[in-house]
């Protein structure tokens, strides 16, 4: 069974996940830390499963939970590393896939921008999440989605 596990504590598209998945029997795992605490009520269809604050203590429990036949969504390049061989697949909530191909790149330039910031530099940080991300997400997971519907 395909399930679908988000890196939740500062995901944008965790509600269109929900939203997406309803009524297709994908199960949707959220991994969030106690700081992100959240008394929301879920669909039957979604689990939050809540760890310690600690560094990377969201990044472990995936890697933990996570099977073959799992999608992944974060933002981590490191995690996606992590995740790229033992997943079916790992994708950026801007709906770009993680590949072998693209992660070296992807770890080597956050690295030389943590180099730049510990030397003093300054770094722009992420754009700003947009509705037409929003958009370019859901179009993607739609894609990705219909794939695992017609196999089950």
């Amino acid at each position: 069974m395909t399930r679908i596990i988000i890196d939740g504590d500062a995901c944008p598209v965790t509600h269109s996940v929900i939203e997406m998945t309803t009524g297709t029997g994908i199960f949707v795992i959220i991994v969030r830390s106690f700081s992100h605490f959240s008394t929301t009520i879920q669909p039957d269809h979604v689990r939050t499963i809540y760890v310690d604050s600690g560094p990377e203590a969201v990044d472990y429990k995936i890697v933990q939970i996570t099977k073959p036949n799992d999608i992944v969504i974060t933002q981590d390049y490191g995690l996606a590393s992590l995740l790229l061989n033992k997943v079916t697949m790992v994708l950026h909530h801007s709906g770009r896939h993680y590949t072998n191909e693209n992660i070296d790149t992807l770890l080597a330039q956050r690295h030389a921008s943590a180099q730049f910031r510990r030397s003093g530099g300054r770094t722009k940080g992420p754009s700003k999440f947009t509705s037409e991300d929003q958009s370019q997400f859901k179009m993607k997971l739609a894609e990705i989605l219909k794939d695992y519907i017609d196999e089950e």
